[in-house]
């Protein structure tokens, strides 16, 4: 890897597998359920100047990074919920670079850490309580076409706090 590869990629790229172990997922929703209390940790290091600083050239600032999270992991947890619920739905798509960009990313990255704390306690609560068949459903992506297993979504979104995370401590650890 490059070093913009490795700023862009600091835990590597998300490689999805055909299925999961019961101990995997478990070890997926660990992850997801201690993020936000790791994010704190490193948000509160940081300077106003760190805050607005990017992680890479072209990269968002560790403030939208944070803001991004909230917005990312709400979704995911809707899709949960939508698959869960209906049959093979087909979710709601947005522009995550527009979310990036709208008025309260600007705002104090507390707010989101907050809504990561909630959302995570509720997802992982969620998680825990589904059933092996439960994360073999799946729902449809509108854009790529793509159907896209609970199982696969979990270890994803494992990864994509602890992907951001590492973005994160990039900036925390530049002077």
């Amino acid at each position: 890897m490059n070093n913009d590869d490795l700023l862009r990629y600091p835990i590597g790229k998300f490689t999805a597998k055909d299925s999961y172990s019961t101990e995997e997922l478990q070890g997926f929703i660990e992850r997801i359920e201690n993020l936000p209390r790791e994010i704190e940790k490193v948000i509160n290091s940081m300077t106003i100047k760190q805050l607005d600083t990017p992680y890479r050239q072209g990269g968002w600032t560790a403030r939208q990074v944070v803001h991004h999270m909230a917005d990312s992991h709400t979704n995911a947890y809707i899709r949960f919920k939508w698959a869960i619920t209906e049959s093979t739905p087909t979710i709601k798509a947005y522009d995550e670079k527009a979310w990036a960009e709208t008025p309260e990313t600007k705002l104090d990255p507390v707010i989101s850490i907050e809504v990561l704390k909630a959302l995570h306690a509720k997802w992982s609560a969620l998680l825990r309580r589904l059933s092996p068949s439960d994360f073999q459903k799946e729902f449809l992506h509108p854009e790529t076409k793509k159907h896209m297993r609970l199982d696969r979504l979990t270890a994803m979104y494992a990864w994509h706090g602890e992907h951001h995370f590492g973005h994160l401590k990039i900036v925390a650890n530049r002077s």
